[in-house]
């Protein structure tokens, strides 16, 4: 099975743009799927920094409604602060301080959402942790905790988001739901093994949980999917010249499809439709409805 298939890809997705200048690009999206993000409401874990702070001011400066979560309350605040620095409005933004590994956190973080809206129309989960350092050979050196910490993270955590989140996503008319994974769940990299088994997990539990979904809720448009947002300068990269805004547009286009979308596939963040296991490329391009 081929990871990549030229042949299957979404044309029009802007990687290298200035966030500063989205009223003109939109991040490539066509106006009409620019506006279907406007007044929805969606939850971003990891939104402190990277890829889960790009993602929630993209989709503020649409228009839409963004909890924003993550552990350190201060990267909470840059957010805003990074959101008012490119003209956005930032009060839709709402910081919802979250440790996703504690299911005690994670009902305080539904509580104080549901005061706010009845639904939500997303889910993106971003936040995760990197390979820890402490040994080359972590497979055969790496201790329990450091492992722990990883698989909980990266794996759990986002289960347990999706778990808190199915009140919420479930009541309204349809939902998105996205996971970001990496390439390292595809990969056996040396030095790199619990997180590519991390990753590979949360690959399975993407595509595990839209099928899940898709029977549980037979008459809702059910959207759920995972994406690739390759290397950029974020906490687990400093040394990256890349902008962790480029995965946005690839992320607004999955947030913005009209229903019969993808469900259960695989993304790269340049537009690339992948195969998994058993899940073979998305056949149709994504912007080909406006």
């Amino acid at each position: 099975m081929r990871l990549f298939q030229k042949s299957v890809a979404t044309p029009g997705i802007l990687e290298n743009v200035q966030p500063a200048s989205w009223r003109e690009h939109r991040f490539g999206l066509p106006k009409a799927r620019w506006e279907r993000l406007q007044g929805k409401d969606f939850w971003i874990t990891g939104a402190g920094t990277g890829y889960g702070r790009c993602i929630a001011l993209a989709l503020a400066a649409a228009g839409s409604r963004v909890f924003i979560s993550g552990r350190r309350i201060e990267k909470l605040r840059e957010t805003v602060g990074e959101g008012a620095e490119l003209g956005i409005d930032v009060r839709r933004c709402i910081a919802v301080p979250v440790d996703i590994k504690s299911e005690e956190d994670l009902t305080r973080a539904v509580r104080h959402i549901q005061l706010v809206t009845p639904s939500l129309y997303g889910l993106v989960n971003s936040a995760a942790l990197p390979q820890p350092s402490e040994t080359a050979f972590p497979l055969t050196g790496q201790s329990v905790a450091a492992w722990t910490d990883v698989l909980t993270t990266n794996v759990t955590g986002s289960w347990l988001t999706c778990k808190a989140a199915m009140p919420l996503l479930g009541n309204g008319e349809g939902f998105r739901v996205l996971f970001l994974s990496s390439f390292a769940g595809w990969a056996s990299t040396p030095g790199f093994g619990p997180y590519n088994i991390s990753k590979s997990a949360v690959n399975t539990l993407g595509a595990s949980f839209a099928a899940e979904c898709a029977m549980r809720y037979p008459e809702k448009d059910v959207q759920i999917n995972v994406l690739v947002p390759g290397e950029a300068r974020t906490e687990m990269n400093q040394g990256s010249m890349e902008s962790p805004y480029a995965v946005v547009s690839m992320v607004l286009v999955l947030l913005s499809h009209p229903p019969g979308g993808p469900n259960g596939y695989f993304f790269n963040r340049d537009g690339q439709h992948l195969a998994f296991a058993y899940t073979p490329p998305y056949s149709q391009p994504l912007l080909s409805m406006h």
